[in-house]
């Protein structure tokens, strides 16, 4: 190319460029691409623990105010900046040390500088701009349609159509109860006046027993993690763990209440019993205790904390990891039972920094209340005494001065992050991502999409008695919950299409064995099933081997495919030819007619044996079970 001619191309690349950056929103490329990067390779020595050079970089101030040496970005021109010009393999003072950062990783580093344009001076810490007064709505649902459109707008998004009444059935039913409905089901869903029918379905489900037991399922696994063995499973039941989640959810008990008792461990009627089994599954292990409560009371991880301040997260430190494990330390199992009793004395230790400075373990909370309590003074050990129990000959006897119960009046009374947590990670089973993602990582390096959407929903569910059939109802009768899928690319955290969800391992196992015509409820294909799917909205949904092999073979399976009396398989085979039996196959599993090209293919697993149906309808029934569609919420 010509010089003069190269002149003016330069000149509007440049220009190209810089509108570029000026249209790019640096704070939504921090987040998305330029923190997890630096959380990933640089924050370990540039961040909360180590500040190597005086510098820090997993705040966008941080990186702005720069190190020792002065800044290191030049808002608007990477070229200048040394956090870009170090990345080169090349570069003298070459960073990461020891590694090469890809070009596209570069580009993100880049990009962000480049964005930084129209930035004079590192950002101070803005004001809070959300307006102090609570805005008010008539429901539930209003308040998340106004949000979230707020947030399309912002976003420049269009949301995805709506689904249909059939579909959106078809969801609510397997969010709710837990599978499929049935085709009777359906058709009374559909029956009904056109602009009641999904509040009078969600509240005959709210009100159900599949209800209850859908969202046992799900707590458990938060709470507890999935039962890696039968035997674990069993104890849970025996030891009546799932009879008081199940009895939470029927009688929709508030939840403050709910984690007050489990925090406690002392039931107080038999329909109570299981809420011990929280503490006593952990044996004693108060680390892993404190680990498990974290995400309930905090809504956060913390295990990050145990030897140090939280490496990415300045808000959690050391100090709340021990005052969590001091909180439950006094705590031990009672051999033959399922009570968890507390000693009124012990307890008192410290833990060790990296900088091998000893601090006590006092009960420290999140927000940054530390309860009161006395500490022996010097090395003087207490003494044990029955004046310090409320019934000296109680079994198991309750300290006058309990730290579970001080811990747990803390978490459920002034603890603002109990509600937030909980609704956010109910946000993300119904929706399928939270508002801040991970759902059990809301701390402040990750910022919620919806901020004001958060709040709204953690200040109601609290004024509302932490009424949990409240705030689900809400969100499945909101526009976001009824979306379909979005046609192009869009971010997820917009919420301005249907996320896709894989079914759980108990939904998965309930909607089998309807779609094949029998009761939904079967313990050795349920069993079958958790074995091969034990994951439960997996951060990165990723299809293993073991899965395979599973949908490819799985005798449960083939078993619900036999032509019994009753079955899909019999009714199918009893129909006069290939297309009846086709269209009754897809409306049997999707709920829907096949359109053109599925008939078609479908059809021709007939075509050999056109008066011997049983071996092709069991094919194309296990074909259509194992599909993507029937795998993941619609």
């Amino acid at each position: 190319m010509h010089l003069r001619r190269a002149i003016p191309f330069l000149v509007l690349l440049s220009l190209l460029v810089a509108a570029a950056a000026r249209g790019a929103d640096p704070a939504a490329l921090w987040s998305a691409k330029v923190q997890p990067l630096l959380d990933l390779q640089c924050v370990k020595c540039h961040g909360p623990i180590d500040q190597h050079g005086g510098l820090e970089l997993d705040t966008p101030a941080a990186v702005l105010k720069g190190g020792d040496d002065g800044a290191v970005v030049v808002p608007g021109h990477p070229e200048a900046s040394r956090l870009w010009q170090n990345l080169a393999a090349d570069a003298d003072q070459h960073m990461p040390p020891e590694k090469q950062l890809t070009e596209a990783e570069q580009e993100v580093i880049r990009e962000w500088i480049a964005a930084l344009a129209a930035r004079q001076s590192p950002p101070a810490a803005e004001p809070d701009a959300r307006p102090e007064a609570h805005r008010q709505f008539a429901t539930v649902a209003d308040a998340i349609d106004f949000f979230v459109a707020e947030g399309w707008a912002a976003r420049g998004v269009e949301p995805a159509p709506p689904i249909d009444d059939r579909t959106w059935c078809r969801r609510l039913s397997l969010d709710l109860a837990g599978r499929i409905p049935t085709a009777a089901e359906v058709d009374e869903f559909l029956a009904q006046p056109a602009d009641s029918r999904r509040s009078t379905l969600v509240d005959r489900l709210l009100a159900s027993d599949d209800y209850a037991v859908r969202m046992r399922e799900l707590w458990d696994l938060f709470l507890m993690g999935r039962g890696k063995r039968q035997s674990q499973e069993e104890r849970r039941r025996q030891n009546g763990w799932w009879a008081y989640l199940e009895n939470t959810f029927r009688t929709n008990q508030p939840w403050d209440e709910v984690v007050r008792e489990l925090l406690v461990a002392r039931p107080d009627s038999p329909e109570k019993k299981g809420a011990s089994w929280f503490l006593y599954e952990r044996r004693n292990d108060h680390q892993l205790i404190a680990e498990a409560v974290a995400p309930l009371v905090y809504g956060t991880r913390v295990d990050c904390a145990q030897c140090h301040d939280h490496p990415l997260a300045r808000e959690i430190k050391q100090a709340h990891y021990w005052g969590l494990v001091a909180a439950f330390n006094r705590g031990k199992n009672v051999e033959g039972s399922a009570a968890v009793a507390e000693s009124a004395v012990g307890g008192f230790v410290n833990f060790t920094n990296l900088k091998k400075e000893s601090q006590p373990a006092l009960l420290t909370l999140l927000g940054g209340r530390t309860l009161p309590e006395n500490w022996p003074a010097g090395d003087q050990p207490e003494e044990d005494s029955d004046e310090k129990y409320v019934d000296p000959a109680a079994k198991p006897r309750v300290p006058k001065f309990s730290r579970r119960e001080a811990f747990a009046a803390a978490a459920t009374r002034d603890n603002p992050l109990l509600a937030r947590g909980f609704v956010n990670r109910l946000w993300a089973v119904l929706i399928g991502r939270g508002i801040v993602a991970p759902a059990d990582e809301m701390n402040a390096r990750n910022t919620p999409s919806h901020p004001e959407l958060l709040d709204w929903l953690a200040q109601d569910f609290a004024t509302h008695q932490h009424d949990i059939r409240r705030t689900v109802r809400g969100i499945v009768l909101s526009r976001v919950y009824g979306l379909g899928r979005a046609a192009g690319p869009v971010p997820p955290e917009a919420f301005a299409g249907a996320l896709e969800r894989p079914l759980a391992a108990e939904q998965l196992a309930r909607s089998w064995r309807i779609a094949a015509g029998l009761s939904p409820e079967n313990e050795a294909l349920r069993r079958a099933t958790v074995t091969a799917l034990p994951e439960v909205l997996p951060r990165e949904y990723s299809a293993t081997y073991q899965q395979a092999q599973f949908f490819s073979n799985a005798p449960d399976l083939q078993e619900i495919l036999k032509p019994d009396p009753g079955s899909t398989a019999a009714s199918l085979a009893a129909l006069p030819d290939t297309s009846a039996r086709v269209q009754g196959a897809f409306l049997a599993v999707y709920g829907r007619l096949p359109d053109t090209e599925e008939a078609a293919h479908a059809a021709q697993l007939f075509d050999p044996l056109p008066a011997a149906p049983a071996e092709p309808i069991r094919d194309l029934l296990w074909a259509l079970l194992t599909s993507g569609e029937f795998l993941t919420v619609p």
